[in-house]
């Protein structure tokens, strides 16, 4: 029973974190859109949501690398010395993303237009963001 529960919050959390991810693409879609005249259609927004729903579902909560075997020695497959690249990106992804989110929210709740520059600023440091937590949720999920 308890690992059904367990199994259950889980999947809510991974849920509300795609969730959080197709609703930061919306906002970030939503204001690239207002500058781009060809950025407008409904199917640009839907597939921000859906970019970064995938990215928040595979890219946060990323299985870390063991630094040691349950016996002590250091793990062969481990993290000794070196960067887990999957933390790293999930890190730098999912700050980049939400800082574009956070940025494109602000933009509309505040009635702002931005220069052309920090509108394409926001939608590759999305785009980039977004990336970077796919690749590493494929990186985490293939070595274990």
């Amino acid at each position: 029973m308890q690992f059904r529960v367990r199994k259950a919050a889980h999947v809510l959390e991974r849920i509300g974190l795609a969730m959080a991810g197709a609703s930061s693409g919306l906002f970030v879609g939503v204001h690239v859109g207002t500058s781009f005249a060809a950025l407008t259609s409904q199917t640009f927004l839907v597939v921000m949501m859906i970019a970064g729903a995938i990215g928040f579902y595979l890219g946060i909560d990323t299985p870390p690398l063991a630094f040691h075997e349950p016996n002590g020695e250091p793990s062969k497959a481990g993290s000794s010395g070196k960067i887990d690249i999957a933390e790293f990106l999930t890190a730098a992804g999912t700050f980049l993303a939400t800082l574009a989110a956070f940025g494109s929210v602000g933009v509309i709740v505040l009635h702002e237009n931005p220069r052309m520059f920090w509108t394409v600023a926001i939608m590759l440091g999305w785009v980039v963001g977004v990336i970077m937590q796919i690749v590493a949720g494929a990186v985490a999920r293939t070595r274990t």
